[in-house]
């Protein structure tokens, strides 16, 4: 056993020993707050204080969107009453819109919006898939980062720069060697003359505004599935297909469907580049390649030189109809996530 060191002169003895001594609270490193019923109690209760102006303070901010939500759609019923209350419920399946007469239906912007996302989705989905699956799976670590950032610096060009971009660059090279080919096929869809703009040429617009926000998600989506699970395919002797088929596919498809409802969801309701290169002529036709019209073309045109007697109410009957196509493709989206992942779990 050793000998306790001898205290230099002038040395304090520390508090702890004196605490020691006591048998104080502080001895044994407690608070005296856990010991002070009256401190515990003011303690607690500022904490239920924080937490009820906490919870009101968001719940708040959860009813503001709600009511936001409600007060648009409430605005866009009452604005399109007179509308309705004319044509009925004709005004939708309508083709004829003609200001000057008074005669309006919803029927030609309805077809335009529905068929350029229709072409914008069928393009960019399968373009963005295989971006994510290059960034994710196969691409060199050097180029994986400067070629996602550039990708994703495309979803922050502005929608007017793609319309411009799309009527005099994107149109005229369409006109002059996309669209004679197709017509060579005979289909129908592909008839008539070569103009460059129209239905065909806005859906690629689309496409391509379309693309840096899918692949984005699906890219971000890839990246959660666990190496391990990767590892352990490639171990076995797969494939890149069969890993990606049979591990990745399935692990993310709840995401990948999300990706794509979020870009055709950008498609419906864009405005500006569909305006420039879509035609924005009032009838509808069988071919891509004529010129049409869609929802949102249609109140960026009209809306500033409308008739407030029946004009105005017709465009908010528009925006009502856009309103419930998004929110019907919002609720399949979420039904097929919830099936998506009901089914994985069975």
């Amino acid at each position: 056993m050793h000998a306790p060191t001898p205290m230099e002169p002038g040395m304090s003895t520390p508090a702890s020993t004196f605490n020691n001594e006591s048998g104080s609270p502080a001895a044994a490193g407690v608070s005296p707050t856990a010991t002070d019923p009256a401190l515990l109690a003011k303690r607690v209760g500022r904490f239920a204080f924080q937490d009820r102006w906490f919870e009101r303070i968001t719940g708040g901010f959860a009813a503001l969107v709600l009511l936001s939500m409600f007060g648009i759609i409430g605005s866009l019923i009452y604005e399109s009453t007179p509308v309705f209350a004319k044509f009925g419920a004709g005004f939708i399946a309508s083709s004829t819109w003609s200001p000057s007469d008074d005669i309006y239906g919803a029927g030609i912007a309805v077809y335009g919006t529905l068929v350029t996302s229709a072409i914008a989705m069928l393009v960019a989905v399968p373009i963005s898939f295989g971006i994510a699956l290059f960034l994710t799976e196969t691409c060199p670590i050097w180029l994986r980062r400067p070629l996602g950032t550039a990708i994703e610096l495309l979803a922050g060009v502005p929608s007017i720069i793609y319309g411009i971009w799309g009527l005099f660059v994107l149109a005229p090279l369409i006109q002059e060697y996309v669209q004679p080919l197709l017509i060579k096929t005979g289909l129908p869809i592909f008839a008539g003359p070569p103009l460059g703009v129209g239905i065909f040429t806005a859906g690629l617009v689309l496409a391509l505004m379309v693309i840096p926000f899918t692949a984005s998600v699906m890219r971000d989506v890839f990246d959660t599935v666990p190496p391990v699970l990767k590892e352990s395919a490639y171990g076995i002797g797969c494939t890149t297909w069969e890993v990606v088929s049979n591990i990745v596919l399935p692990y993310t498809r709840v995401g990948v469907i999300g990706g794509v409802m979020l870009g055709l969801g950008r498609a419906l309701g864009e405005t500006m580049a569909v305006t420039f290169v879509i035609g924005n002529a009032n009838r509808l036709s069988s071919s891509l390649f004529a010129p049409g019209n869609s929802i949102a073309s249609t109140l960026a045109n009209e809306f500033a030189e409308a008739d407030p007697v029946l004009h105005v109410p017709a465009l908010f009957a528009l925006g009502l109809i856009l309103f419930v196509i998004t929110f019907v493709v919002l609720a399949l989206s979420k039904w097929l996530v919830a099936r998506g992942t009901s089914r994985a779990g069975t």
